[in-house]
């Protein structure tokens, strides 16, 4: 993630207002009466809130005002669908203000890069999936799962690096190799966390996963005669 410091006035104001409508339109889509009447599913959204606060503690700030860490979104938005993830994930990141870990001037970018980019790649990646009605439930885990969530941490990284290049305050890669390795490795760790935590869900609580049919995932195979 970004500090303040490293963005462009114009870069903050414009990251807080796409931000702001991004939250405005989860807002809206939410089911709220469904949400109130389900215990099970308040857990799981404040769990989701927790335990994202807990892995973006797991951070590395550089001097330079960048932090790196897994941002776990791929999971909470296959768990929780996109509404209730881009809120969860709000939550978080307001914690970790509090706390004083983010600037509350980048809140915006901030989300943007770790919040709305994962979102909107996985729900296009697993809706892109789910057209095509696969049946064979390791499509689910490891397209809408591992796949997803290294797309989406390294169109988070293109995303940051193409922020900072904006600003003046990184100058471009020197080559497209250069770029592959800082993609590659942010892409497998993240990968592989939010991969586990779907295959653990798909297992144990697939009823727990909004966007997984258990219907057509876990149905008897059928036998031709």
């Amino acid at each position: 993630m970004l500090a303040a410091t490293l963005l462009t006035p114009l870069q903050l104001v414009l990251g807080a207002v796409i931000f702001g409508l991004a939250a405005l339109w989860a807002l809206a889509r939410v089911s709220w009466i469904e949400l109130l009447a389900d215990n099970r599913r308040q857990h799981l959204f404040f769990g989701s809130v927790f335990l994202l606060f807990v892995l973006w503690l797991v951070r590395r700030d550089f001097d330079s005002g960048i932090t790196f860490h897994f941002l776990g979104l791929t999971a909470v938005t296959l768990l929780l669908d996109w509404p209730l993830a881009v809120l969860a994930g709000s939550l978080a990141q307001l914690g970790l203000i509090a706390l004083g870990l983010d600037d509350a001037e980048a809140f915006g970018v901030d989300g943007l890069l770790r919040i709305l980019v994962p979102v909107l790649v996985t729900v296009l990646i697993s809706r892109g999936l789910e057209r095509l009605k696969p049946r064979n439930l390791f499509a689910y885990i490891f397209v809408s799962g591992f796949f997803a969530a290294a797309v989406a941490a390294a169109a988070t990284i293109a995303l940051g690096m193409g922020l900072l290049a904006w600003s003046g305050q990184m100058a471009a890669p020197s080559s497209v190799t250069e770029v592959l390795g800082y993609l590659l490795l942010v892409a497998f760790p993240e990968a592989f966390i939010n991969g586990t935590a779907i295959s653990a869900l798909v297992v144990f609580c697939p009823d727990w996963l909004e966007t997984f049919d258990t219907d057509r995932y876990l149905q008897e195979p059928f036998d031709e005669k």
